[in-house]
């Protein structure tokens, strides 16, 4: 196959990719997937995962992201970055989370409570030594729970 076949495949192939959600580590759209109420538990999730998220309903933008679950919330984590994800919650918190292909109509919440942090960060930092505790980062942090619109 020609060089510029190719990448033309190649092009087609992200774009599709890019039309139902993000692609690696590249923002996407609107995320497809069956709908489903938002839990009250998330447990049968396990303890953490990676998982879709859209924010912006108008021009919907959408990522990869982990996610941790403590005593049944699930919680995305931003660390002391305010993202582009985080900028758009901050003007809309009404955000859709795709997680084994299936998509909640949900809304994020910040948790500023230092207690909520501190159970956050233990169950974080203890998934893995490659993730940084957020109490220890210098400024604000972007944590936030999902719940229920």
């Amino acid at each position: 196959m020609p060089v510029r076949q190719l990448l033309s495949a190649l092009a087609l192939a992200l774009t599709s990719a890019a039309c139902n959600g993000p692609f690696g580590l590249l923002p996407g759209g609107e995320l497809s997937g069956e709908p489903a109420p938002t839990p009250s538990d998330w447990r049968f999730a396990g303890s953490a995962g990676t998982a879709q998220l859209e924010t912006r309903a108008a021009e919907a933008y959408s990522v990869n992201l982990g996610y941790t679950v403590v005593e049944g919330s699930l919680y995305i984590n931003a660390g002391n970055t305010e993202t582009n994800w985080v900028k758009n919650i901050s003007g809309n918190a009404e955000v859709r989370l795709r997680v084994d292909g299936r998509v909640y109509e949900s809304r994020a919440v910040r948790v500023t409570e230092p207690a909520e942090i501190d159970a956050f960060s233990e169950a974080w930092t203890g998934q893995s030594f490659f993730r940084r505790d957020p109490r220890e980062l210098d400024g604000e942090v972007w944590i936030y729970r999902i719940a229920a619109r």
